[in-house]
């Protein structure tokens, strides 16, 4: 699979180029268009129990989209529902991927993706306590709202980012979930809530928008009866 991203860093719309009869896995509702003779086959990504993961911890669709490739290739355009970047991440078979909520958009064969527990965020409301993680050799697509960082964590280099701004780290990545203020009353006087502590060797992504921030803002703004 090859892939090419235009209309970066706001709207970005990824191609993927399909050999024949290669398949790609998709986030169901991402695609936006095929060229013609692909054809499309949706299911719960490993069966029943894994789709119902996804779902319903991971915060993800309970159905992937396959699209396979005919006899003379294809290719497949994919978008994210939040406006904003789509980076793509080699998996090399040995270190394996850790995605945030919603950020997961696509994967090529040979890449298999799980739903696991990546903290209590979750249960103090954080965004997600859930995360997809991808293994195997491949290509994995993921998404942002706003535009995509990229850090690279020397050995013992350490960084504190908010929850709500984290797309992706590496499992070589050594990581804590904590508040990032001391007691109730602080954390809301800062208007921070939870944090990761990241300490390297590894690279972390991260988007410049918070979603949870776009949410409230939109809540606030929405007359109640």
């Amino acid at each position: 699979m090859q892939v090419q991203v235009r209309h970066q860093p706001s709207f970005a719309v990824a191609r993927l180029e399909l050999a024949p009869g290669e398949p790609v896995q998709v986030e169901s509702g991402a695609m936006m268009a095929t060229s013609y003779g692909v054809t499309v086959q949706s299911q719960a990504q490993g069966g029943i129990m894994k789709g119902l993961g996804r779902s319903l911890l991971g915060g993800e669709s309970f159905f992937t989209s396959t699209f396979t490739a005919p006899q003379n290739g294809g290719w497949v355009d994919i978008a994210a529902n939040l406006p904003g970047d789509i980076q793509t991440v080699t998996l090399d078979g040995r270190t394996g991927w850790c995605i945030t909520q919603g950020s997961w958009l696509a994967s090529s064969h040979g890449v298999q993706t799980e739903t696991r527990w990546g903290g209590f965020k979750n249960l103090v409301g954080g965004e997600g306590g859930f995360l997809s993680h991808a293994t195997g050799q491949g290509q994995v697509l993921v998404s942002c709202y706003g535009g995509l960082d990229l850090m690279t964590l020397q050995p013992g280099e350490a960084v504190t980012i908010d929850t709500g701004h984290v797309v992706a780290y590496a499992d070589t990545v050594q990581y804590q979930v904590r508040k990032a203020s001391k007691g109730v009353i602080q954390s809301m006087k800062s208007g921070e809530g939870l944090v990761f502590d990241f300490a390297g060797p590894g690279q972390v992504l991260t988007q410049t928008r918070n979603p949870s921030a776009l949410i409230s803002w939109i809540l606030s703004h929405v007359p109640s009866r």
